[in-house]
């Protein structure tokens, strides 16, 4: 047997049906022995596309041209957003400014974020719903002994009061059943809710793993991954259990002396979702980091830098212009905000679409195939900084129109889903004046947002529960007051913050304890901050108007 297969999923050749197939037609989608490659292609049919078994599906299957019956859509127009072929390109009736894009990288890009959430699904999630319906099994199997501990103390009381007090305990024996349903009740029924959400996601996992097995690039594509309903814990219940309390036996009060049982409580103590460590490799941090390159962009003040992908980044200033750079220091497009005031801040969602908000406005706009479009206007408070969650939600610090409270809010496209601004004891997490109050969203799920004005950067759960507040590490070299800028965090949950006047980088574990400073590189006044997918960082140098890229992990 072939040491790539087990026994279960041996490929056969489909034309002699004994043979193990090594070979797969990925344009007539046969499995093939090598004997029958050549009987499978000795047609006058042009188009088999013979790859080795494991490879299978691997030829795209591409769109038809509407236009050109003859050709297929291996491009998609950014502008118009629909696929295209290589004639339409080159046609006049199609507008030669637009920008096209290979459906390839739509494609992989799409293939990409589907692997993403489905390990997610099945190393975060389904281990989690599991973890709990566990927990109710063995509360429920566990009842029946605990409540026989009840009936047992209650008949040693009974064995001292004799038959006087039969039929009061008769009586709280009866109750304790009825607790016991009550109680089996609550739990079985929340049993059956988690189980119920268990089967949703091995659902969507079955759905995700289609799409991943398919090569059709439209279905895969279009496919929507809907698991926001998933990504929230159902609350804990708990219910105590009841208690029995003797009293002094007195013949002439003995009805009212014998005890009684605590009621069956239940209450619900909202779950917070810890992320599972998973499998990738440790980056350790590099003793000394390293300047990869330096990206000129021209902007005055320079302000805020995103990913829009492990090529190329966006990035933003003190003018109405916001700028695409690739890796290599080149000008790929500039787009003038619909005001023609600055952006304060600039993201990238998870569609690819670029995201930007101003406070003057008061609007976060969003701009894809060329247009911009108001998605959130606020009433009262204006948008500072904001940043895209790892699935898909879009968090915004904001500042009151009397410049005395923030908040971030927490939107699902234009729906708000949380607000976060006090902590435990109704006290502002955030400062008021003055207004920069950069945000990102960890690895774990924590909120990190750089409160200049604090002086810290202020970590809340997912929940908006206060963690913890950091204000600096002290140093010898570093003079300066810690007031906070760019935030970003990376694969491993480290935290990164830029410190402007002491020209450096201050890199935090997820408990906000210090690691090191990234000093070197010739920092000046470091201002936005974003890691691509490798743990690169870029920086924005403020007065100098570059980026510059830098490697600090291994």
């Amino acid at each position: 047997m072939e040491p790539d297969y087990s026994a279960q999923d041996v490929a056969r050749c489909d034309l002699c049906k004994t043979a193990i197939a090594q070979s797969y037609c990925d344009f007539c989608h046969v499995n093939l022995c090598k004997p029958c490659i050549g009987a499978h292609i000795s047609d006058e049919y042009d188009k088999h596309k013979i790859v080795p078994i494991l490879q299978r599906k691997s030829t795209l299957i591409y769109p038809k041209c509407e236009t050109h019956q003859n050709k297929t859509c291996e491009y998609q127009c950014k502008d118009c957003n629909i696929p295209i072929c290589s004639d339409c390109i080159v046609a006049k009736q199609h507008n030669k400014e637009h920008e096209f894009i290979k459906l390839e990288e739509v494609f992989n890009a799409k293939k990409k974020h589907i692997r993403r959430v489905t390990e997610e699904l099945e190393k975060q999630f389904l281990p989690a719903y599991e973890d709990i319906a566990n927990d109710l099994e063995l509360q429920i199997a566990s009842l029946d002994g605990e409540y026989k501990k009840l009936s047992t103390e209650m008949s040693r009381q009974r064995e001292e009061i004799h038959r006087e007090v039969d039929n009061a305990f008769n009586q709280m024996e009866k109750e304790i059943g009825e607790i016991k349903v009550k109680h089996k009740s609550i739990l079985q029924k929340h049993l059956d809710e988690i189980k119920q959400l268990q089967s949703s996601t091995l659902q969507t996992l079955n759905a995700l793993n289609e799409v991943e097995e398919s090569n059709e690039v439209s279905a895969t594509i279009n496919y929507s991954c809907k698991t926001e309903e998933l990504s929230k814990l159902p609350p804990k219940v708990i219910v105590s259990m009841p208690k029995f309390i003797p009293n002094q036996i007195k013949r002439e009060e003995l009805c009212c002396l014998i005890g009684k049982l605590t009621p069956l409580s239940t209450t619900l103590e909202e779950r917070v979702f810890t992320a599972k460590k998973s499998n990738t490799s440790v980056r350790e941090l590099l003793d000394k980091p390293e300047l990869l390159n330096t990206i000129k962009t021209g902007h005055k003040k320079l302000r805020s830098v995103t990913c829009h992908n492990d090529e190329q980044i966006w990035t933003s200033g003190g003018t109405g212009d916001i700028k695409c750079f690739n890796i290599q220091s080149v000008l790929l497009k500039t787009i003038q905000t619909k005001s023609g005031g600055f952006p304060w801040d600039i993201a990238v969602d998870t569609t690819g679409a670029l995201l930007y908000c101003q406070l003057k406005t008061r609007t976060v706009y969003k701009v894809k195939n060329g247009q911009i479009q108001a998605i959130i206007t606020l009433q009262g408070w204006r948008p500072i900084n904001l940043c895209v969650t790892s699935f898909g939600d879009l968090l915004v610090s904001m500042i009151s129109d009397d410049e005395t409270q923030s908040k971030v809010i927490r939107y699902s496209g234009s729906t708000v889903k949380q607000t976060i601004q006090f902590d435990d004891e109704g006290q502002p997490l955030y400062s008021g004046n003055p207004y920069i109050k950069y945000i990102s969203e960890n690895r774990n799920l924590d909120i990190c947002v750089a409160d200049n004005g604090a002086g810290a950067v202020v970590v809340v759960n997912q929940t908006g529960k206060l963690r913890f507040k950091y204000t600096g590490h002290s140093s010898t070299t570093k003079n300066k007051p810690f007031e906070p800028l760019g935030i970003t965090t990376d694969s491993q949950g480290r935290i990164l913050t830029a410190d402007m006047d002491n020209h450096c980088i201050h890199i935090l574990d997820t408990d906000g304890q210090f690691l090191r400073y990234i000093d070197n590189c010739g920092l000046s006044y470091p201002y936005g901050l974003c890691v691509d997918s490798n743990d690169s960082m870029f920086v924005c140098e403020y007065l100098k108007g570059s980026v510059k890229k830098i490697r600090y992990s291994k």
